[in-house]
């Protein structure tokens, strides 16, 4: 839990509003799980400083209570990217078919980030689609070499999906449905694609 005064330095120190928000969400009243987390890891050999930021399940009032359930359950904090400008990394999007109503979350717990899926069609379950240590989705970002969280999905659409494949020398018939889209900023996006009952990642140029 963030001491108030801590709070303020790095208010002072130049952290933007929504980092400030999100080291103010942690009051002496709510007994919430500490919401950032801050270490150091061993980059080219030298001991780096870096800094993830959460949010709670309950930033995300529009997600269906049965998800949020699941997630409570498991104990999900939601990482956020250090591009971050307002809560990320909860998507809604038609991922099973056409006009269908689902859902996927970076879940962070217990030092790993998991990529789940919720389709409307299984309310009971989550899929995990990738999962890794989050200490091994971090970044240097800025000036001042602190490392960031690195990973960040988004929902993309069949128009978007036809964009991202125009460098293909043969490409696909466009999609009838949503995809899944996977990225590690300034890396690479992978696009899951949710294909007669199975996932699949959809081809891209290189």
């Amino acid at each position: 839990m963030f001491h108030s005064g801590l709070r303020r330095v790095a208010c002072l120190l130049g952290v933007s509003l929504y980092a400030c928000t999100l080291l103010s969400a942690q009051t002496p009243e709510s007994p919430s799980p500490q919401l950032n987390e801050s270490g150091e890891v061993l980059l080219a050999g030298q001991s780096t400083p870096y800094l993830i930021r959460h949010l709670p399940v309950n930033s995300f009032p529009e997600m269906p209570a049965e998800l949020a359930t699941l997630l409570n359950r498991r104990g999900c904090l939601i990482p956020q990217t250090y591009q971050a400008h307002h809560p990320e990394n909860v998507i809604h999007a038609s991922l099973e078919g056409p006009g269908s109503s689902d859902w996927a979350v970076l879940c962070s717990s217990e030092g790993t980030v998991s990529l789940l899926v919720y389709l409307a069609s299984a309310p009971a379950k989550l899929s995990v689609l990738a999962a890794a240590p989050e200490t091994e989705r971090l970044q240097a970002h800025d000036p001042s070499g602190i490392l960031g969280f690195n990973w960040g999905i988004d929902p993309a659409t069949p128009k978007e999906i036809s964009q991202a494949q125009a460098g293909l020398d043969h490409r696909p018939a466009r999609v009838d449905h949503d995809a899944l889209a996977d990225t590690l900023i300034d890396h690479r996006t992978v696009y899951h694609f949710y294909l007669k009952g199975a996932w699949i990642v959809l081809e891209m140029p290189e």
